[in-house]
């Protein structure tokens, strides 16, 4: 059985659900069984290949990048959507080469399961979604951004800012706002033009590798949230239409301190011991 397949039948199924590093921060067996499929199905054709996986570090293991082979898994990003049903669930994969942790991954996947959509892109070769080119809208004015509707800008102004937590000065130009619960398909939007701009602070680098080449390659921009060069390891990005976009986001956001990936890379975020079933 494929792990898709796997991922898709358990998704209607009870859970045993762990916590890891805080209350939001869940695994479950289908997690941790994806994992292991793949790292098996990789090791056994390129042996000495390295791996950084979400729930190998959750163990223990080391978020070491080197000049060696490594491929970046996130066997499923959105548990929190996988444990609660809702249908944005995704498998991500990228690969990288010689340390690239601000230069584009040789290439990325990102698999939408149960919207069974492939996304998907190869370092100067584009990027394509179930077979399809992927190109970034390229807006550089408004930005698309809506978990209100009203008409009235001053009610979006505030129903945007008191449930997103938008800086003020972007809200003028952000036309609404969606959030799907899960980066690596979040970012996939800004690849698809059905989003202008997505940013994140303190998710992974397993959650946003494998995205950042496809939104490049699709003509998009990818940057710390300082304004700086993408760095996946920073665990900061912003995805975005255009550079204009980008900077524009960068001059507003207020960042917080968020220890790098690899700062600490031997270590134990499994903190949790609550085992639930849902």
């Amino acid at each position: 059985m494929c792990f898709p397949q796997i991922i898709l039948n358990a998704f209607k199924q009870q859970k045993q659900v762990h916590l890891k590093s805080s209350q939001a921060d869940l695994v479950t067996e289908t997690d941790l069984r994806v994992e292991t499929i793949l790292k098996s199905a990789i090791r056994d054709k390129y042996p000495v290949h390295r791996f950084i996986g979400e729930e190998s570090v959750a163990a223990g293991e080391c978020v070491e990048l080197t000049d060696s082979p490594t491929w970046i898994i996130d066997p499923i990003d959105g548990t929190a959507n996988f444990v609660h049903r809702f249908p944005f669930v995704a498998i991500s994969i990228a690969f990288t080469v010689n340390k690239q942790v601000k230069a584009p991954m040789e290439f990325g996947i990102v698999y939408s399961c149960v919207e069974d959509k492939l996304f998907y892109a190869q370092k100067g070769r584009g990027a394509f979604l179930n077979g399809e080119p992927l190109n970034a809208s390229g807006q550089e004015g408004g930005i698309t951004c809506e978990p209100d509707s009203d008409d009235d800008d001053e009610v979006r102004w505030q129903g945007l800012s008191g449930l997103c937590c938008i800086p003020d000065d972007m809200l003028c130009v952000c036309f609404s706002v969606r959030a799907l619960g899960t980066a690596a398909v979040d970012m996939c939007q800004v690849a698809t033009g059905g989003a202008d701009a997505y940013y994140h602070i303190g998710m992974h680098c397993w959650d946003i590798a494998a995205s950042s080449i496809i939104v490049q390659e699709a003509g998009g921009v990818v940057m710390d949230t300082d304004g700086s060069p993408f760095d996946m390891m920073s665990r900061r990005v912003i995805a975005a239409s255009s550079t204009a976009v980008a900077n524009r986001i960068s001059q507003v956001i207020q960042a917080f301190p968020c220890r790098r990936d690899d700062e600490d890379q031997c270590r134990c975020i499994c903190g949790g011991k609550g085992v639930n079933s849902v």
